[in-house]
C-alpha cells in the first residue's frame, strides 16, 4: 500500500472510531518505514482536526469523540517507539499533566480531554481524580511538564484550581508552564481571575490551545 493510500485509509479509520483498523494501518506503516511524523501530521492531525470540526457542528457526538479518540491512541501506540527512536517524540517537547482538583472525584469529562491530547500527539500523564495541590506540584517539579490542565465539576472545589496556581507560584514554577482549566462551573472570567492561561470548555479547544503552547 502506497503512503498517500495508508493515510486516506488511517483518516477513514479515525474518523468512524475504528480501532482495530487504525491499529492495522499503524503497524503496516512501521512495517513499510514509512515516515511517523508524515504519519501523524497528514494522518492522524488532519483527521483529529477533522473530528473537531463536526463536534463543533453538531454532526458529531460525545461517543463518536471517544471512538476516533481510542483510534488515534491505537496509531500512537505503534508509532511511539519509531518516533522516541528518530528523536521527534512529543515527549522532547514536554509533558502535558491534567487532573481533577483536590475534593472532586468527577472523572469523565477529564479523562475526554485526556484521551484527545493523547490523540493529538502529545504525552499525557492522567493523574486521575481528587488530586492533591502538593501531587500536581510534584509532577510539575519532576516531569518536563509544559501544560497543567486542572479540572473542576463543583463550585465548591472551584477555588483548588486557584490553590494549584498560587502554590506554582510560590514555588518558582509557575513562569515555566502554562495552566489550562476547565469544567462545567468554570468560564473564561474565572481563568482571568485566578491567573490561569487558558479556559476550554471541550476537549477539541482543549487540543488546539495545547498544540499552540507546545509549537
Amino acid at each position: 500500500m502506497e503512503l498517500n493510500d495508508l493515510l486516506e485509509k488511517l483518516r477513514e479509520a479515525i474518523l468512524t472510531g475504528d480501532d482495530g483498523k487504525a491499529n492495522e494501518l499503524a503497524k503496516l506503516s512501521v512495517e513499510k518505514e514509512y515516515d511517523p511524523q508524515k504519519v501523524v501530521d497528514e494522518g492522524i492531525r488532519i483527521a483529529m482536526d477533522e473530528v473537531g470540526e463536526l463536534f463543533a457542528s453538531g454532526e458529531y457526538f460525545l461517543p463518536d469523540l471517544i471512538r476516533s479518540g481510542e483510534a488515534t491512541k491505537a496509531v500512537i501506540r505503534e508509532l511511539e517507539p519509531v518516533l522516541v527512536k528518530e528523536g521527534i517524540s512529543s515527549e522532547s517537547e514536554g509533558k502535558v499533566v491534567i487532573g481533577t482538583v483536590a475534593g472532586d472525584i468527577h472523572e469523565i469529562g477529564k479523562t475526554l480531554v485526556s484521551t484527545m491530547i493523547t490523540a493529538g500527539g502529545f504525552k499525557v500523564i492522567d493523574l486521575g481524580v481528587d488530586v492533591s495541590t502538593e501531587k500536581f506540584i510534584e509532577k510539575v517539579k519532576n516531569e518536563n511538564v509544559k501544560v497543567l490542565g486542572l479540572s473542576a465539576l463543583l463550585t465548591t472545589t472551584m477555588p483548588f484550581q486557584k490553590v494549584v496556581i498560587d502554590a506554582l507560584k510560590e514555588e518558582g514554577l509557575r513562569d515555566g508552564v502554562k495552566v489550562i482549566i476547565g469544567g462545567a462551573p468554570t468560564n473564561a472570567e474565572w481563568a482571568e481571575e485566578i491567573g490561569a492561561d487558558a479556559y476550554c470548555d471541550n476537549a477539541m479547544e482543549a487540543v488546539r490551545v495545547v498544540r499552540e503552547y507546545m509549537n
